[in-house]
């Protein structure tokens, strides 16, 4: 090799070493070789609203230690819950429902419904009825967390057809409902599947209307949790003229999102008479608080009253389940565990302490509903 070529050689691995060497030190922002002369976390704005979080008053959080100052806190704090949520007045609207379609399956009938929560506002919702057993049938109303909407959990694919297999995260929970002898109410959250605007309906049957909606609820001072739970509310009412549903066995169930909604539907509306959280109980800071979430879940300045587990007792005494995937990095499992401690001092203090169970599983954020369905369906056709 003549002297020329081992020059070139060298040359050509130095011009290779400082690319590695760009390569290695990629460009991550204005701070870049200052690290030694700034406090790095003075510049993490999760490290800054943690530390709000641990200032956070929390005023109306549990704290009651006999049945009467149980109760009066429960009052307390539903009153504030029903003004951060800008719930407007319970309507008394007419319902006007309309039958779309009756379907005959092996072990259940199919009837899709819509009926008006507010004059301008409707919902679509399915009811399953199951072919056996007695009417009036115990009935568990079935909210749908981020996805598809209400289709994805009553057996119906993207392409509108009936699957026989139960897939998905929330694997058809409403047919998992009629399957243990009981009704499902299943219902299209406000902003999901056929209830989107049009710029959403544009993109994939998955995609939301959260944003701007959820958006909008806030300008006008509400929120879509708010909306949600009148929703629910109203399918109760829905629910009180069908002669074949029982309205004083009426339970409420969901994951995600859903569970979302079945935590503060069950929370404000005492016909709930058992509830199922799937994929939500958790703490706010270690969830909401802390991780990338969709606009529907914020409920501004709750924390200066209550942490979720706050919202979960004011279920109480009523039967409540929650489960967790032990691998769910969206509601992480640890928080889950100690929210749920928190719930259960509620229920000791109420001599509720049989009523609220939970179970973990091996998984990530999915449905599950081993015991949860069996908690569900024994608490909810036993005797009052």
């Amino acid at each position: 090799m003549t002297r020329r070529q081992l020059a070139a050689l060298a040359a050509a691995g130095a011009l290779a070493g400082r690319k590695t060497a760009r390569a290695a030190s990629k460009y991550t922002g204005a701070l870049d070789g200052f690290e030694s002369k700034v406090d790095g976390a003075a510049f993490d704005p999760l490290i800054y609203s943690r530390k709000l979080y641990e200032k956070a008053p929390l005023r109306l959080t549990f704290r009651a230690t006999s049945r009467k100052q149980a109760e009066a806190w429960q009052n307390k704090l539903r009153a504030k819950l029903t003004e951060l949520l800008g719930m407007p007045p319970r309507s008394r609207a007419p319902l006007n429902p309309i039958t779309l379609e009756t379907r005959e399956f092996p072990g259940y009938r199919r009837e899709k419904l819509v009926f008006s929560s507010e004059p301008g506002l409707h919902v679509l919702a399915y009811l399953l009825t199951p072919s056996k057993g007695q009417a009036p049938h115990a009935t568990v109303i079935c909210v749908p967390g981020h996805g598809r909407g209400v289709d994805d959990i009553v057996g119906i694919d993207a392409e509108g057809r009936d699957r026989t297999g139960k897939e998905g995260y929330q694997h058809d929970f409403a047919l998992q409902v009629v399957e243990q002898g009981l009704a499902a109410a299943a219902i299209e959250p406000i902003a999901f599947g056929c209830r989107r605007d049009p710029a959403a309906r544009k993109g994939a049957l998955g995609r939301s209307s959260c944003q701007p909606i959820a958006g909008s609820a806030l300008l006008l001072g509400q929120t879509m949790i708010g909306w949600r739970v009148r929703d629910v509310m109203r399918t109760i009412d829905w629910i009180e003229t069908r002669k074949e549903l029982d309205a004083t066995r009426v339970g409420c169930m969901g994951i995600s999102g859903g569970g979302t909604c079945t935590l503060f539907s069950s929370a404000m509306e005492p016909r709930i008479r058992a509830a199922m959280v799937s994929g939500y109980l958790c703490t706010f800071r270690d969830s909401i608080f802390s991780l990338s979430h969709c606009m529907d879940n914020y409920v501004p300045g709750i924390l200066n009253w209550a942490e979720m587990y706050d919202i979960a007792g004011l279920i109480a005494p009523r039967p409540l389940f929650a489960e967790s995937g032990e691998k769910d990095d969206i509601f992480p499992i640890d928080a889950f565990r100690a929210s749920f401690a928190r719930v259960r001092k509620v229920y000791e203090v109420l001599g509720a302490a049989d009523r609220i169970e939970q179970e973990t599983f091996n998984a990530a954020h999915s449905f599950h509903g081993v015991k949860g369905l069996a908690f569900l369906k024994q608490r909810l056709t036993a005797p009052a």
